[in-house]
């Protein structure tokens, strides 16, 4: 396809990796970045990239970085960006996020992750001409508390019981928002539902702190406080994690915006999970600490450093004992799954990277 590629939240983990993809395959893409007290929009694009490796000076002729805010009309951009941005056809990806996950910083939360999709939705369908598409990045953490194979469809809303965290549930009803308009407007919208975003599965390299790589800082962290020390995990060893390279993630959306026909929902899941006693043996195998996981230990019986270790995963612990199962049936029909699926050696490598980056 010849759309041209708009990304809002182009700056983040994910999204930074497909913009060099893009305009490393000669991709017109523009990118809606915020700025900060620190630096412009350009800067901080800019500054991405090169620390994931970019150094391609002449593909940055095919990227515009524009300031926008999320939550303003019109993202707050001049007329004449905004016609700049949206100056042919173009494919928009929604990316942009809160990932707090707190009940208070709740309302934060809701503005960024539901009323902002809405805001984007309404920018887009203001300036965008026909034959654009939407596509709004969801997390397949949407599926909350379900013990169901999660289904590459649209779920109901529902109450923060059914959720681990409000970042869960703020997701599912930004589905229901792009739902609405694809029904009411005949918006053309894809829902796109990632699960862990880890590192490259090929070279290692690792330029993510989230989910189980801030659960290995902190052991880390603890381990030079404390070495050679032996700390019960109240963690079932065969309970699994399901991580997706960042090479594979890209692999994947290059693929998605050459695609003409696409289901409104689809699962960018890994196809192979990987059980927490891999985690454990690889940081035990590099780091001077014995991790034990035994999910009948109660909180009550963990000494005062295994008490340190588990505060640190307030958040972690959410998701340590879980088996979730996504259907990939879409995944499976329209874009060929490739060889670049985490194994236990690839991810002992990005944890072995992780722990010597400066």
């Amino acid at each position: 396809m010849d759309n041209k590629i708009v990304i809002n939240g182009a700056n983040g983990y994910v999204a930074s990796h497909f913009v060099s993809e893009l305009i490393g395959n000669n991709y017109k893409v523009a990118s809606l970045v915020r700025a900060n007290n620190e630096s412009d929009p350009g800067e901080r694009m800019q500054e991405v990239l090169s620390g994931i490796g970019h150094e391609d000076k002449h593909s940055l002729k095919n990227l515009e970085v524009f300031n926008y805010s999320l939550l303003d009309e019109d993202f707050a951009m001049p007329e004449e960006h905004l016609k700049r941005v949206f100056d042919q056809k173009v494919d928009f990806f929604h990316f942009a996020a809160s990932l707090k996950y707190s009940e208070r910083d709740k309302e934060q939360i809701c503005k960024t992750n539901i009323t902002g999709v809405e805001n984007s939705i309404k920018t887009f369908q203001k300036y965008a001409k026909p034959g654009s598409r939407f596509f709004y990045i969801s997390t397949a953490y949407s599926c909350g508390k379900t013990t169901n194979v999660f289904k590459e469809k649209f779920y109901d809303n529902e109450d923060i019981t059914k959720f681990r965290n409000y970042y869960e549930k703020s997701k599912r009803e930004a589905e229901n928002i792009v739902r609405k308009y694809i029904d009411e407007s005949s918006l053309d919208a894809y829902v796109i539902r990632l699960s862990q975003v880890v590192g490259d599965s090929e070279t290692g390299v690792v330029k993510t702190d989230y989910g189980v790589f801030d659960f290995v800082k902190r052991v880390y962290n603890f381990t030079r406080k404390y070495p050679d020390t032996t700390i019960r995990l109240i963690v079932n060893p065969d309970a699994t994690q399901n991580l997706i390279p960042i090479n594979n993630v890209v692999d994947y959306f290059m693929k998605l915006v050459n695609i003409t026909q696409l289901p409104e929902v689809i699962n960018f899941v890994s196809k192979t999970s990987i059980k927490n006693d891999d985690i454990a043996k690889s940081l035990c195998d590099i780091l001077p600490i014995n991790l034990i996981q035994d999910v009948s230990v109660k909180k009550e019986e963990l000494n005062e450093l295994e008490r340190m270790v588990a505060a640190g995963m307030a958040f972690t612990i959410e998701y340590a004992n879980l088996n979730l199962e996504f259907e990939t049936t879409t995944l499976d029909k329209i874009i060929a799954p490739n060889r670049k699926e985490l194994t236990p050696v690839s991810l002992h490598k990005m944890i072995e990277c992780f722990l010597t980056m400066d």
